[in-house]
């Protein structure tokens, strides 16, 4: 199991965690969706305390990574597997994304 920390314009928003392959869930950190002036992090995650879980890697979340040569680059320079998606998001999503979302790793 790995989870990260979602921030949105260096704020944390919530938790992304993959349980295993098959199954992703994201939930909003409590004081962040208890603040009325701070937005859902996406139309399709809407500030809700239920937790959203998912058979594969939410498609905003996967919308963060880079596609064709270029994923394919990143995923033989930073050595991991072409089928992790969440391993490639862990390692790119850090800083310097497009828009207000970064995702830092919880280290165990």
């Amino acid at each position: 199991m790995r989870t990260a920390e979602v921030y949105r314009n260096e704020i944390l928003a919530g938790f992304l965690t993959e349980e295993n392959t098959e199954n992703f869930v994201f939930c909003y950190e409590d004081n962040y969706f208890f603040d009325n002036t701070r937005p859902a992090v996406s139309l399709t995650l809407p500030k809700t305390q239920r937790e959203f879980r998912s058979s594969f890697l939410f498609p905003f979340f996967f919308n963060m990574l880079s596609e064709g040569i270029n994923r394919r680059l990143q995923n033989r320079q930073l050595k991991i597997d072409e089928h992790d998606d969440f391993g490639l998001l862990l390692a790119t999503a850090k800083h310097d994304t497009i828009g207000a979302i970064t995702i830092k790793e919880v280290e165990k």
